[in-house]
């Protein structure tokens, strides 16, 4: 598949998940497109982009330099697999904020910027969210799951 055209079809399945976030934080099924359905799409597509495309002289060890991944990013797919991958984890952030933000109890009104910072450079926004976090919730810590505290004893 020609990957421009595949980079529209990745952003068309990634923007409805940020829409859902934006608009209708809320409703019981955006966690689960959200956080799962999208991301699990997005990964699918990304496996497929780097089992196809790492052959040859595209290997896992051009990961070890700078000079490496720039000559992996001069391949369209990987190039593609790499936006994918951007689109993929921040959108699984972005769940995460508004998951957590309302676990909380912080508004909704405070994540948006978090929501757009995180959409257009990830980790800024997931920054962004973490100082709010911490000034107006004045929670700094995550607090450990009902799993994790099965796993201490």
């Amino acid at each position: 598949m020609d990957p421009a055209f595949l980079f529209r079809i990745v952003g068309m399945i990634a923007v409805p998940g940020w829409l859902l976030l934006v608009f209708l934080p809320r409703w019981r099924l955006t966690p689960i497109i959200t956080a799962c359905i999208l991301p699990s799409i997005l990964a699918v597509i990304y496996f497929v982009l780097i089992v196809q495309n790492m052959g040859g002289s595209n290997s896992f060890s051009d990961f070890n330099s700078l000079a490496g991944v720039k000559s992996l990013f001069r391949v369209d797919a990987l190039l593609l697999a790499g936006w994918i991958h951007y689109l993929a984890f921040d959108l699984f952030v972005g769940s995460w904020e508004v998951r957590d933000a309302r676990r909380i109890g912080l508004r909704h009104w405070f994540v948006l910027p978090c929501l757009v910072l995180t959409f257009m450079m990830g980790p800024t926004g997931l920054l962004l969210y973490l100082i709010l976090r911490g000034a107006i919730a004045r929670r700094f810590q995550i607090p450990a799951s009902p799993a994790d505290a099965s796993l201490a004893s």
